[in-house]
Protein backbone atom coordinates (compact mmCIF):
# COMPACT_ATOMS: atom_id res chain seq x y z
CA UNK A 1 0.00 0.00 0.00
CA UNK A 2 1.43 3.46 -0.83
CA UNK A 3 0.63 5.45 2.48
CA UNK A 4 1.16 8.68 0.99
CA UNK A 5 -2.37 8.70 -0.16
CA UNK A 6 -5.21 8.13 1.57
CA UNK A 7 -8.18 8.80 -0.97
CA UNK A 8 -7.17 12.45 -2.78
CA UNK A 9 -5.25 13.57 0.76
CA UNK A 10 -1.62 13.54 0.94
CA UNK A 11 -0.97 12.54 4.20
CA UNK A 12 2.43 12.13 5.96
CA UNK A 13 3.76 10.27 8.61
CA UNK A 14 3.95 12.94 10.76
CA UNK A 15 -0.05 13.61 10.50
CA UNK A 16 -0.62 9.59 11.01
CA UNK A 17 1.48 10.27 14.29
CA UNK A 18 -1.01 13.14 14.93
CA UNK A 19 -4.24 10.82 14.42
CA UNK A 20 -2.97 8.12 16.46
CA UNK A 21 -1.88 10.59 19.01
CA UNK A 22 -5.84 11.77 19.42
CA UNK A 23 -6.00 8.28 20.99
CA UNK A 24 -3.62 8.00 22.78
CA UNK A 25 -5.80 7.94 25.98
CA UNK A 26 -7.04 5.17 24.73
CA UNK A 27 -4.64 3.22 23.83
CA UNK A 28 -1.91 3.90 26.33
CA UNK A 29 -4.33 5.42 29.31
CA UNK A 30 -5.82 2.10 29.65
CA UNK A 31 -3.98 -1.06 31.08
CA UNK A 32 -4.88 -3.91 28.17
CA UNK A 33 -4.64 -3.41 24.65
CA UNK A 34 -7.21 -4.51 22.58
CA UNK A 35 -7.81 -8.22 21.89
CA UNK A 36 -10.41 -10.00 19.77
CA UNK A 37 -9.91 -13.88 21.42
CA UNK A 38 -11.04 -11.96 24.58
CA UNK A 39 -12.06 -15.38 26.01
CA UNK A 40 -8.72 -16.36 25.83
CA UNK A 41 -6.94 -13.49 28.18
CA UNK A 42 -9.57 -13.36 30.76
CA UNK A 43 -5.98 -13.80 33.58
CA UNK A 44 -4.48 -10.28 31.48
CA UNK A 45 -7.48 -8.37 32.09
CA UNK A 46 -8.94 -9.51 35.48
CA UNK A 47 -6.41 -11.01 38.44
CA UNK A 48 -9.19 -12.79 39.57
CA UNK A 49 -8.92 -15.49 36.80
CA UNK A 50 -5.67 -16.17 38.00
CA UNK A 51 -6.44 -19.00 40.60
CA UNK A 52 -9.76 -20.60 38.55
CA UNK A 53 -8.04 -22.50 36.16
CA UNK A 54 -7.70 -26.51 37.26
CA UNK A 55 -3.79 -26.93 36.08
CA UNK A 56 -1.29 -24.46 35.53
CA UNK A 57 -1.45 -22.74 32.35
CA UNK A 58 0.85 -20.69 30.23
CA UNK A 59 -0.23 -18.49 27.56
CA UNK A 60 1.82 -16.87 24.11
CA UNK A 61 -0.29 -14.01 21.85
CA UNK A 62 0.70 -11.78 18.60
CA UNK A 63 -1.41 -9.43 17.55
CA UNK A 64 -0.79 -7.34 14.05
CA UNK A 65 -3.36 -4.57 13.79
CA UNK A 66 -3.95 -2.44 10.34
CA UNK A 67 -2.17 -4.72 8.54
CA UNK A 68 -0.35 -1.77 5.28
CA UNK A 69 -0.70 0.99 7.48
CA UNK A 70 3.11 1.85 9.08
CA UNK A 71 3.34 2.52 12.76
CA UNK A 72 0.02 0.66 13.53
CA UNK A 73 0.02 -0.81 16.54
CA UNK A 74 1.50 -4.58 17.58
CA UNK A 75 0.65 -6.26 20.46
CA UNK A 76 2.66 -9.27 22.00
CA UNK A 77 1.80 -11.17 25.61
CA UNK A 78 3.01 -13.84 27.77
CA UNK A 79 0.92 -15.17 30.75
CA UNK A 80 1.08 -17.76 33.20
CA UNK A 81 -1.72 -19.03 35.43
CA UNK A 82 -0.66 -21.25 38.12
CA UNK A 83 -3.88 -22.67 40.98
CA UNK A 84 -2.43 -23.56 44.54
CA UNK A 85 -3.44 -27.42 45.53
CA UNK A 86 -6.40 -25.64 47.94
CA UNK A 87 -8.25 -24.92 45.27
CA UNK A 88 -8.80 -21.37 47.12
CA UNK A 89 -5.36 -19.57 45.89
CA UNK A 90 -4.03 -18.27 42.68
CA UNK A 91 -1.01 -16.58 41.30
CA UNK A 92 -0.93 -14.94 38.04
CA UNK A 93 2.29 -13.35 35.82
CA UNK A 94 2.08 -10.88 32.85
CA UNK A 95 4.20 -9.53 29.99
CA UNK A 96 2.40 -7.28 27.57
CA UNK A 97 4.35 -5.43 25.05
CA UNK A 98 2.61 -2.93 23.10
CA UNK A 99 3.78 -0.78 19.97
CA UNK A 100 2.24 1.79 18.35
CA UNK A 101 3.90 4.13 15.96
CA UNK A 102 6.81 5.71 17.84
CA UNK A 103 5.57 4.27 21.49
CA UNK A 104 6.23 1.24 22.98
CA UNK A 105 4.55 0.27 26.20
CA UNK A 106 5.82 -2.65 28.59
CA UNK A 107 3.68 -3.82 31.24
CA UNK A 108 4.31 -6.16 33.89
CA UNK A 109 2.82 -7.70 36.70
CA UNK A 110 2.01 -10.19 39.34
CA UNK A 111 -1.65 -11.43 40.05
CA UNK A 112 -2.88 -13.23 43.44
CA UNK A 113 -6.53 -14.44 43.77
CA UNK A 114 -8.38 -15.96 46.33
CA UNK A 115 -11.64 -17.85 45.71
CA UNK A 116 -14.95 -18.85 48.34
CA UNK A 117 -17.89 -21.46 47.45
CA UNK A 118 -20.62 -18.86 47.01
CA UNK A 119 -22.95 -22.24 46.72
CA UNK A 120 -22.60 -26.27 45.59
CA UNK A 121 -21.33 -25.30 42.27
CA UNK A 122 -20.77 -21.58 42.25
CA UNK A 123 -17.28 -19.86 43.20
CA UNK A 124 -16.64 -16.45 43.35
CA UNK A 125 -12.71 -14.97 43.10
CA UNK A 126 -10.83 -11.57 44.14
CA UNK A 127 -8.18 -11.12 42.96
CA UNK A 128 -5.21 -7.90 42.94
CA UNK A 129 -2.04 -7.06 40.94
CA UNK A 130 0.93 -5.33 40.82
CA UNK A 131 3.57 -4.05 38.28
CA UNK A 132 4.47 -1.21 36.24
CA UNK A 133 4.62 0.00 32.64
CA UNK A 134 7.56 0.97 30.73
CA UNK A 135 7.38 3.79 28.61
CA UNK A 136 9.54 4.36 25.88
CA UNK A 137 8.69 7.53 23.35
CA UNK A 138 10.84 7.79 20.32
CA UNK A 139 9.67 10.04 17.64
CA UNK A 140 13.24 9.79 15.82
CA UNK A 141 12.37 6.75 14.37
CA UNK A 142 9.74 8.25 11.65
CA UNK A 143 10.57 9.95 8.15
CA UNK A 144 8.92 13.10 8.26
CA UNK A 145 7.42 15.03 5.24
CA UNK A 146 6.72 18.16 7.41
CA UNK A 147 9.02 19.37 10.55
CA UNK A 148 7.31 18.42 13.52
CA UNK A 149 5.59 20.67 16.58
CA UNK A 150 8.34 21.79 18.78
CA UNK A 151 6.06 19.45 21.43
CA UNK A 152 6.57 16.36 19.45
CA UNK A 153 10.28 16.94 19.81
CA UNK A 154 10.26 16.83 23.02
CA UNK A 155 8.58 13.19 23.06
CA UNK A 156 11.73 11.18 23.35
CA UNK A 157 11.71 9.72 26.90
CA UNK A 158 11.87 6.55 28.55
CA UNK A 159 9.33 6.33 32.03
CA UNK A 160 8.50 4.23 34.06
CA UNK A 161 4.93 3.95 36.30
CA UNK A 162 3.60 1.42 39.21
CA UNK A 163 0.33 -0.25 38.43
CA UNK A 164 -1.90 -1.78 40.96
CA UNK A 165 -5.57 -3.06 39.53
CA UNK A 166 -8.34 -5.62 41.09
CA UNK A 167 -11.29 -7.55 40.23
CA UNK A 168 -13.91 -10.07 40.58
CA UNK A 169 -15.05 -13.28 38.98
CA UNK A 170 -17.66 -14.94 39.46
CA UNK A 171 -18.65 -18.68 37.95
CA UNK A 172 -20.36 -21.44 37.82
CA UNK A 173 -20.74 -24.39 35.85
CA UNK A 174 -21.77 -23.36 32.14
CA UNK A 175 -21.13 -19.34 32.91
CA UNK A 176 -19.14 -16.68 34.02
CA UNK A 177 -19.24 -13.24 34.72
CA UNK A 178 -16.52 -10.37 35.34
CA UNK A 179 -15.46 -7.36 36.79
CA UNK A 180 -12.20 -5.55 36.44
CA UNK A 181 -10.00 -2.44 37.00
CA UNK A 182 -6.34 -2.33 35.45
CA UNK A 183 -4.77 0.29 37.35
CA UNK A 184 -6.22 2.78 40.01
CA UNK A 185 -2.97 4.55 40.00
CA UNK A 186 -3.62 7.38 37.45
CA UNK A 187 -2.03 10.28 39.12
CA UNK A 188 1.04 12.02 37.51
CA UNK A 189 2.27 9.33 34.95
CA UNK A 190 5.24 9.43 32.72
CA UNK A 191 7.10 12.77 32.77
CA UNK A 192 5.31 16.94 32.15
CA UNK A 193 5.89 16.96 28.31
CA UNK A 194 4.19 13.66 27.57
CA UNK A 195 1.84 13.92 30.30
CA UNK A 196 0.27 17.01 28.53
CA UNK A 197 -0.39 14.34 25.67
CA UNK A 198 -1.50 11.35 27.74
CA UNK A 199 -3.85 11.39 30.83
CA UNK A 200 -4.32 7.97 32.55
CA UNK A 201 -7.66 7.64 33.76
CA UNK A 202 -9.20 4.64 35.54
CA UNK A 203 -11.02 1.79 33.24
CA UNK A 204 -13.23 -0.62 33.92
CA UNK A 205 -14.26 -4.09 32.04
CA UNK A 206 -16.58 -6.27 32.49
CA UNK A 207 -16.76 -9.93 30.84
CA UNK A 208 -19.11 -12.56 30.90
CA UNK A 209 -20.12 -15.70 29.11
CA UNK A 210 -22.38 -18.59 28.81
CA UNK A 211 -22.51 -22.66 27.67
CA UNK A 212 -24.87 -24.22 26.22
CA UNK A 213 -24.28 -27.67 25.81
CA UNK A 214 -26.39 -28.74 22.93
CA UNK A 215 -25.42 -32.32 22.64
CA UNK A 216 -22.38 -34.25 23.51
CA UNK A 217 -20.12 -33.07 20.68
CA UNK A 218 -21.83 -29.40 20.24
CA UNK A 219 -21.54 -26.60 22.60
CA UNK A 220 -22.68 -22.89 22.01
CA UNK A 221 -20.50 -20.66 23.82
CA UNK A 222 -21.52 -16.44 23.55
CA UNK A 223 -19.38 -13.85 25.42
CA UNK A 224 -19.54 -10.23 25.55
CA UNK A 225 -16.47 -8.08 26.82
CA UNK A 226 -17.11 -4.14 27.32
CA UNK A 227 -14.43 -1.74 28.41
CA UNK A 228 -15.43 1.80 29.42
CA UNK A 229 -13.14 4.68 30.09
CA UNK A 230 -14.19 8.02 31.07
CA UNK A 231 -14.23 10.73 28.37
CA UNK A 232 -14.40 7.49 25.82
CA UNK A 233 -16.76 5.65 23.86
CA UNK A 234 -17.90 2.68 25.50
CA UNK A 235 -15.95 -0.43 23.67
CA UNK A 236 -18.26 -3.20 23.22
CA UNK A 237 -17.30 -6.78 22.10
CA UNK A 238 -19.55 -9.66 21.14
CA UNK A 239 -18.71 -13.35 20.49
CA UNK A 240 -20.10 -16.57 19.43
CA UNK A 241 -18.51 -19.87 19.28
CA UNK A 242 -19.18 -23.12 18.81
CA UNK A 243 -17.04 -25.87 20.42
CA UNK A 244 -17.23 -28.91 18.39
CA UNK A 245 -16.22 -32.67 20.02
CA UNK A 246 -14.10 -30.77 22.64
CA UNK A 247 -11.43 -30.22 19.91
CA UNK A 248 -12.53 -27.36 17.09
CA UNK A 249 -13.35 -23.99 17.50
CA UNK A 250 -15.29 -21.75 15.13
CA UNK A 251 -17.04 -18.10 15.61
CA UNK A 252 -17.20 -14.80 14.89
CA UNK A 253 -16.66 -11.44 16.77
CA UNK A 254 -18.42 -8.07 16.53
CA UNK A 255 -16.68 -5.27 18.01
CA UNK A 256 -19.05 -2.46 17.84
CA UNK A 257 -18.77 0.14 15.27
CA UNK A 258 -15.37 -0.83 14.67
CA UNK A 259 -15.09 -4.52 13.38
CA UNK A 260 -16.16 -7.58 12.14
CA UNK A 261 -14.01 -11.25 12.80
CA UNK A 262 -13.67 -14.74 12.46
CA UNK A 263 -12.39 -16.89 14.90
CA UNK A 264 -11.23 -20.33 14.65
CA UNK A 265 -9.19 -23.06 17.32
CA UNK A 266 -8.05 -26.02 17.49
CA UNK A 267 -6.82 -28.75 20.33
CA UNK A 268 -4.18 -29.80 18.38
CA UNK A 269 -3.18 -32.22 21.43
CA UNK A 270 -3.83 -33.03 25.19
CA UNK A 271 -2.05 -30.09 26.66
CA UNK A 272 -1.98 -27.40 23.73
CA UNK A 273 -4.59 -25.15 22.42
CA UNK A 274 -4.13 -22.51 18.94
CA UNK A 275 -6.25 -19.81 18.55
CA UNK A 276 -6.50 -17.92 15.54
CA UNK A 277 -8.74 -14.51 14.95
CA UNK A 278 -8.90 -12.23 11.71
CA UNK A 279 -10.39 -8.88 11.94
CA UNK A 280 -12.18 -6.91 8.26
CA UNK A 281 -12.87 -3.16 10.39
CA UNK A 282 -16.33 -1.88 9.40
CA UNK A 283 -15.70 1.85 9.74
CA UNK A 284 -13.66 3.84 7.80
CA UNK A 285 -9.92 2.75 8.42
CA UNK A 286 -11.08 -0.34 6.83
CA UNK A 287 -10.36 1.34 3.34
CA UNK A 288 -6.77 1.54 4.49
CA UNK A 289 -5.74 -1.90 5.43
CA UNK A 290 -5.89 -5.46 4.96
CA UNK A 291 -7.26 -6.42 8.42
CA UNK A 292 -5.89 -7.42 11.90
CA UNK A 293 -4.49 -10.89 12.50
CA UNK A 294 -4.30 -12.29 15.97
CA UNK A 295 -2.71 -15.68 16.92
CA UNK A 296 -2.36 -17.43 20.61
CA UNK A 297 -1.19 -20.47 22.22
CA UNK A 298 -1.97 -21.83 25.25
CA UNK A 299 0.08 -25.23 26.88
CA UNK A 300 -1.81 -26.81 29.91
CA UNK A 301 0.81 -28.30 32.13
CA UNK A 302 0.37 -31.42 33.88
CA UNK A 303 0.26 -35.09 33.18
CA UNK A 304 -0.45 -34.23 29.32
CA UNK A 305 -2.81 -31.58 30.28
CA UNK A 306 -6.57 -31.52 31.14
CA UNK A 307 -7.54 -34.46 29.18
CA UNK A 308 -5.40 -36.98 30.94
CA UNK A 309 -7.65 -36.89 34.39
CA UNK A 310 -10.81 -39.08 35.09
CA UNK A 311 -13.74 -37.77 33.58
CA UNK A 312 -15.65 -35.70 36.16
CA UNK A 313 -19.41 -36.36 36.23
CA UNK A 314 -21.42 -34.40 34.03
CA UNK A 315 -24.24 -32.31 34.23
CA UNK A 316 -27.64 -32.62 31.87
CA UNK A 317 -25.67 -30.03 29.45
CA UNK A 318 -23.05 -32.63 28.86
CA UNK A 319 -20.80 -30.19 31.31
CA UNK A 320 -18.32 -31.08 34.28
CA UNK A 321 -19.72 -30.28 37.37
CA UNK A 322 -17.09 -28.85 38.43
CA UNK A 323 -15.50 -25.93 36.60
CA UNK A 324 -12.80 -27.16 33.75
CA UNK A 325 -10.70 -23.95 32.55
CA UNK A 326 -11.71 -25.00 28.76
CA UNK A 327 -15.08 -24.44 29.07
CA UNK A 328 -14.03 -20.38 28.82
CA UNK A 329 -13.25 -20.52 26.01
Amino acid sequence: MNYKKLGNIHISVHLFLILLLGNVVIAFGQKEPQYTQYMYNIGSFNPAYAGTVETPEIIGLYRAQWIDIPGAPRTMRFGVNVPFANEKNGLGFNIVNDQLGPFTQTYVDIAYSYQVNVSENTKLSFGIDAGGSFLNVDLTKGNFEITPEPLLNSLTANNFYPTIGAGTFLYSDDWYLGLSIPNFLTNGIYNDEVATLVEDKVQFNLIGGYVFGLSESLKFKPAVLMNYLKGSPVNLNVSANFLINDAFTVGASYRLDNAVSGLAGFQISSGTFIGYSYDHNTNGLGEFNSGSHEVIVKFYLGKGGYRSKPPKPKNAKGLPKQIDTPRFF
